[in-house]
């Protein structure tokens, strides 16, 4: 591998931690979220915050996902 490889696969790296960190920390806000308004939340709000929830998680997994990917070859 060679130096311009390296770097960009450094970068590469560095965007999908900060992607996977930013995702995770949305999904704990959606449950956090939930957490507080408790049952001042109509079903349909909590079922949509859930559903971020979920969507945020599975970014987040994508993102590390593509880091142990790219650092395993």
């Amino acid at each position: 591998m060679g130096l311009k490889d390296a770097i960009n696969k450094v970068v590469d790296n560095v965007k999908d931690t900060a992607n996977e960190a930013s995702h995770k920390s949305a999904a704990e806000g959606e449950q956090a979220k939930r957490d507080v308004a408790g049952d001042q939340m109509s079903v349909g709000e909590n079922l949509g915050s859930m559903a971020n929830q979920a969507k945020e998680e599975l970014q987040g997994e994508t993102a590390a996902t593509k880091r142990d990917v790219r650092n395993s070859t």
